[in-house]
């Protein structure tokens, strides 16, 4: 699926100051290069701030909850819930983000998923019903995709420079990780040694604190698209094929992450699974991280597809060394190596839903991503429980396995854009 002069672009051309030109670099770009250009550094700042707490909150809420109520069970309904109603709004909210700009349209749905969590907060501490719970936890679905607002100012800021917006994305996933794996640590943290709410109630402050100081950045921020261009990024030739891969590597994480717990559980070491699953995550930081500084000359769907062989080549890895060493340890040297195929996927899929979502539609696109990949976090968290509980959780292991060759098998398959 090469790119070619006819393919939609994502962006407006970069427009220049008085006085200079668009140029293409003749450099590999840095990560410092990128950070020389105005505003990047501020709005990163608040995009990372309000990034952080999409790792704490379901973790919060499941403390919480299930130290209120006595019953996991409805600590997990009540986030699956938020889940659902985040897959559906997202790309609502997304759509009306092109529309109006972000600026326009992330602080009001930030104050609403903020006050939902407050909420969410006070019924939980009062004793309100259980319905309740869910009501206030479906609010939070209107919190804008930060992630997706992040990239696209990227993209508008290097719509001519193709190497320079290799590694802006490769940043972006790598802060991604880093936010998933510093998230739920610190929310347990708060809600241990503070108070259980603390994590709900200081997750709600750093997002809204983040939106604001993001959305204060006007220079960055990519014009709004009134009437965009072309349909709707999921009925565009190729955006289909992506959202399935999404759902498939979304099953990848969400079995992995109930599948080791499940087995560091297992094998008496309940606390440690957390510290464990944060390998997986530091392993693709770093690769994430390191895949930015390449200069990739193959078209991205190949590179897709090489990145789809080496997660479904690497994945079986932690199935492997609980079958024949049986070890926690074995376990975490396995995700390590495992979690560093996730990373350039990622990256790799993200850039060509950037290249083929039409023009003026790039934040709905990018929530397109966040969908499927909320779907297949639920269906792989559903299967690879199910397997642990009814087979083991070794066996459960089998799952991401399985979803990681059925991403690889859409890759394959999926027929080249226009």
């Amino acid at each position: 699926m090469p790119q070619t002069p006819t393919e939609p672009r994502t962006t407006e051309p970069r427009t220049t100051e008085p006085g200079t030109t668009n140029r293409r670099t003749t450099t590999r770009p840095t990560y410092r290069h990128l950070f020389t250009l105005p505003g990047t550094r501020a709005f990163t700042a608040g995009n990372l701030i309000a990034r952080l707490p999409a790792g704490m909150f379901s973790v919060s809420a499941v403390v919480m909850i299930a130290g209120s109520r006595g019953s996991y069970a409805l600590a997990g309904a009540v986030t699956a819930t938020g889940l659902a109603a985040t897959a559906l709004a997202g790309p609502w909210i997304a759509r009306l983000t092109d529309r109006h700009g972000q600026s326009r349209t992330a602080v009001p749905a930030t104050a609403v998923a903020a006050l939902g969590s407050l909420a969410l907060l006070l019924c939980v501490r009062y004793g309100a019903p259980d319905w309740t719970l869910f009501a206030a936890y479906a609010a939070t679905a209107t919190t804008p995709n930060t992630g997706g607002m992040s990239r696209a100012r990227w993209a508008h800021l290097l719509a001519d420079d193709t190497e320079a917006l290799h590694t802006a994305n490769s940043f972006e996933q790598a802060a991604d990780e880093l936010c998933f794996m510093l998230g739920p640590a610190l929310a347990a943290f708060l809600c241990g040694t503070f108070f259980p709410e603390a994590g709900t109630l200081i997750g709600a402050v750093l997002l809204l604190t983040g939106i604001l100081i993001f959305t204060a950045q006007r220079s960055t921020e990519p014009p709004p698209s009134p009437t965009p261009k072309g349909s709707s990024p999921l009925r565009t030739p190729g955006i289909p094929p992506l959202v399935a891969g999404f759902i498939a590597t979304g099953a990848v994480f969400g079995a992995m992450e109930v599948v080791t717990l499940a087995y560091a559980d297992a094998v008496g070491h309940r606390a440690a699974g957390g510290a464990v699953l944060a390998l997986q995550a530091a392993g693709s930081c770093a690769a994430g991280l390191l895949y930015g500084t390449l200069n990739p000359t193959d078209a991205p769907e190949r590179r897709l597809r090489w990145c789809l062989l080496a997660m479904t080549t690497l994945m079986p890895l932690p199935l492997l060394a609980t079958r024949t060493l049986n070890s926690l340890p074995a376990l975490a040297v396995a995700l390590l190596l495992a979690g560093m195929a996730t990373a350039p996927t990622m990256i790799t899929a993200m850039t060509l839903l950037q290249h083929r979502t039409p023009e003026g539609r790039l934040n709905e696109g990018m929530s397109l991503a966040v969908t499927g990949l909320l779907l297949g976090i639920a269906c792989g968290s559903a299967t690879g429980g199910w397997v642990a509980d009814h087979a083991s959780p070794t066996a459960g292991f089998a799952v991401p396995t399985a979803a990681a060759a059925t991403a690889l098998l859409i890759g394959v398959l999926s027929k080249e854009t226009p």
